[in-house]
């Protein structure tokens, strides 16, 4: 087959899910988002035993899953979704952390940050759906798919690691967010907070409370992060069921390892360096399969070597960070460094 006809052609996608398994997926999905919705029924603020207990069953189900996949499926569709979870769990931290930076910028009471944030959550999974079938449809229409993907992963890596480089820090300037302008353009928004309401009618019309501002404004960073995830597994995994499991898993646990992680999330410095080594490493991974399909003495990399990368970028940077933490706690501030000593007065 020539390169023409593998750029315009490719094989409809594989996958292990009967409609069986799809409908007993999706189904646990939306309980699980239920049973989300009751709690954060009420503002109240999170507990640090209840979060870390959320997040400990929430870490748990993908194991479960993963062995469950190792059972019925063999190990391959285990190793890719496990692949796959970690690296959407690891950009998901980075979504933590601007959805942190925004609830600061709109000053969200911590009575009303999990609601927030589940609003958030779900948002980013019916976007990641979205995204999910354009990608299938993409590779389904042609191989060109993992160019355009690797590309997209590649770029975001350089974006990112520039930024880095430079030392530019991440901020949120509410009054600059085209989101919160578009929206404040044709909507009247309330000056204060309405407890956990989202619209309410004042002075005999419709208007918008701070938290639907925050809310549209966590809406709009799904989107960007939307873009990256869905190449960033589908470098991993072509079935799409493992890509929405991995997606999905990720997600879920979001609301309570953000409180988890609260105070961590700025100690991770060296997280971004290793967001874009990773996001690097899958676009490349994404272009040698393609071109292995053009040219098959062009080597691949096989996705229990990428799972062994990804997780060593992990433990460096984490590594890195806290060393990082440690030596500036150790390092005198320089005020105390210019302050002069005084003798005692017997010895002058």
């Amino acid at each position: 087959m020539s390169a023409g006809t593998l750029l315009h052609a490719a094989e409809p996608l594989r996958t292990i899910a009967s409609p069986t398994l799809w409908a007993v997926t999706v189904a646990a999905l939306l309980l699980l988002l239920l049973i989300d919705l009751l709690i954060t029924r009420r503002p109240r603020e999170e507990s640090m035993r209840a979060s870390v207990a959320w997040s400990v069953f929430y870490l748990l189900l993908p194991v479960l899953f993963g062995l469950y996949l190792w059972a019925g499926h063999g190990g391959g569709a285990a190793v890719e979704f496990y692949t796959g979870f970690v690296v959407e769990k690891s950009l998901s931290v980075d979504n933590l952390f601007v959805f942190m930076l925004l609830l600061a910028a709109f000053a969200v009471p911590s009575a009303l940050a999990r609601q927030v944030l589940l609003y958030g959550i779900v948002g980013a999974l019916v976007l990641r759906v979205v995204f999910i079938w354009l990608g299938a449809a993409a590779l389904q229409s042609g191989t060109w798919a993992f160019l355009l993907f690797g590309a997209i992963l590649i770029v975001t890596a350089g974006k990112i690691i520039k930024d880095v480089l430079r030392g530019d820090e991440q901020e949120v300037d509410i009054s600059s967010m085209r989101s919160v302008r578009f929206v404040r353009r044709f909507v009247p928004v309330t000056e204060d907070y309405r407890g956990s309401r989202l619209v309410i009618r004042e002075h005999g019309r419709l208007a918008l409370t701070p938290l639907a501002l925050a809310a549209v404004a966590i809406l709009a960073t799904d989107i960007v992060f939307a873009v990256d995830s869905v190449p960033a597994v589908y470098g991993v995994t072509e079935d799409p069921f493992l890509v929405f499991a991995t997606n999905a898993f990720a997600l879920l646990g979001l609301r309570a390892l953000y409180f988890v992680l609260q105070g961590v999330l700025t100690k991770l410095r060296h997280l971004n360096h290793g967001l874009s080594v990773i996001l690097a490493f899958i676009g490349v991974k994404l272009i040698l399969h393609w071109a292995h399909g053009v040219w098959t003495w062009v080597p691949e990399i096989p996705t229990l070597a990428s799972l062994g990368v990804i997780v060593a970028v992990l433990i460096t940077v984490t590594a890195t960070s806290l060393l990082a933490n440690r030596r500036d706690r150790l390092r005198p501030s320089p005020a105390a460094r210019t302050e002069p000593v005084e003798e005692p007065a017997g010895e002058r």
